[in-house]
């Protein structure tokens, strides 16, 4: 599978770096202002959610209503302190073997693209310090519709000009490997197997290749 492979297509959090910790600090946080307790057990509920779903859930769990004005605005006040967390965030914090298996794809002159749902992916990336190693980022800004739907690996496909059949999606969300599989992709999981079990390969890390 990997010796065919013209394009690598990677999902942000959980393959590359572990953001999630920050969006929980920042979601608590807001709960904490609502007068509420918002647990690691209420947090499983929000991956692989957007912003406003996730927003809808932990006021469900509050057991709390507004209108969509006021929503909106605790959104960005939870996103503000999301990216105070993230920007205290370096390259010590990039997950194991992630910039050594880039540099090795970029060798062999495989287009390397991000395709991730968060908004705040060009600014990780830069706080990594592994910008320059992608050729394309197609993130939440760039697309409209979250995975399961296949638009932000099939946009990512386009940048690098390449066809479905020669890329492979490297993702540790059952919602990516799904949306992988839909944009005609072969997938590597990274992650635990029966997460993953649509996947054509499951690893815990880009450090095992």
């Amino acid at each position: 599978m990997m010796e065919h492979m013209k394009g690598a297509i990677f999902d942000l959090d959980g393959v590359i770096v572990n953001t999630a910790k920050y969006h929980y600090l920042a979601w608590r946080s807001l709960a904490a202002d609502l007068g509420f307790e918002f647990t690691e057990a209420h947090n499983e509920r929000l991956k692989g959610v957007s912003r406003m779903r996730s927003l809808d859930i932990l006021l469900e769990i509050g057991g709390l209503e507004f209108d969509e004005a006021e929503k909106a605005a605790m959104a960005e006040r939870k996103n503000r302190r999301y990216v105070d967390y993230i920007s205290r965030l370096d390259d010590s914090e990039l997950l194991p073997g992630v910039r050594e298996y880039l540099g090795r794809l970029k060798e062999r002159g495989i287009g390397i693209a991000l395709g991730s749902a968060s908004k705040n992916a060009v600014f990780i990336l830069d706080k990594l310090k592994i910008t320059g190693l992608f050729d394309a980022v197609v993130d939440g800004n760039t697309v409209s519709r979250a995975k399961p739907d296949p638009e932000v690996f099939q946009t990512a496909c386009r940048r690098l000009g390449l066809q479905p059949a020669d890329c492979v999606v490297f993702e540790d969300a059952e919602a990516g490997v799904a949306a992988a599989r839909a944009a005609g992709m072969r997938v590597v999981g990274i992650g635990k197997r029966e997460m993953l079990a649509e996947a054509d390969v499951v690893i815990t890390g880009l450090h095992e290749l």
